[in-house]
């Protein structure tokens, strides 16, 4: 059938290529309906979720620039804070040192002072423990000289002047001696 409607149409004087009149007129009819309810109906509502998704990126890049903004401040911040920090331990490191001299230096200074006050209270007491041996010693050695000198003098020294002016010439007779051995030794005199 189609090649008689070719023939018939060619006959007409028609182009067979073309639809007729009143086909393009009802195409172009449906047509403009169509564009007329996708204009009306469709396009808004696709320009609005357009317009929404447009709206949610640029929120979603302003609040990445504005958290990128606020991401840079804080590790300035906390940059800073750390700078400070450092200094702040130097400070307290050299101002600990410091206080470690002075103490160490105090601590020496008591120790010096607390040596020389127990070298100076040692000394005292050896002098006064030498000085009472050397009384003591003084006292026994009398008392034996006298008893010595009585035995050999064969009499009592009762007489106390007697007995203390024969312990005072013994006493001397000994510190003489005493001051002469120490020179001596092994046979050779020191210079």
């Amino acid at each position: 059938m189609l090649p008689t409607a070719l023939v018939r149409a060619a006959g007409e004087g028609q182009n067979p290529l073309l639809p007729a009149d009143y086909d393009i007129i009802w195409s172009l009819v449906c047509t403009a309906i169509i564009a007329f309810f996708f204009v009306k109906k469709i396009l808004p509502v696709f320009t609005r979720i357009l317009d929404e998704r447009t709206e949610k990126i640029e929120g979603g890049l302003k609040a990445g620039e504005n958290a990128r903004a606020e991401a840079e401040a804080l590790r300035a911040e906390i940059e800073r804070e750390l700078v400070e920090a450092r200094v702040e331990a130097a400070r307290v490191r050299e101002q600990a040192a410091d206080d470690a001299k002075v103490i160490a230096a105090d601590v020496k200074a008591k120790a010096h002072t607390e040596a020389e006050r127990i070298l100076d209270s040692a000394k005292r007491q050896i002098e006064a423990e030498r000085q009472q041996a050397a009384t003591t010693l003084r006292t026994d050695i009398g008392v034996l000289a006298t008893t010595l000198a009585e035995r050999i003098v064969g009499e009592s020294l009762a007489d106390e002047q007697r007995r203390q002016r024969v312990i005072d010439r013994f006493l001397d007779e000994l510190e003489a001696q005493t001051d002469q051995a120490p020179q001596k030794v092994g046979g050779a005199t020191e210079a």
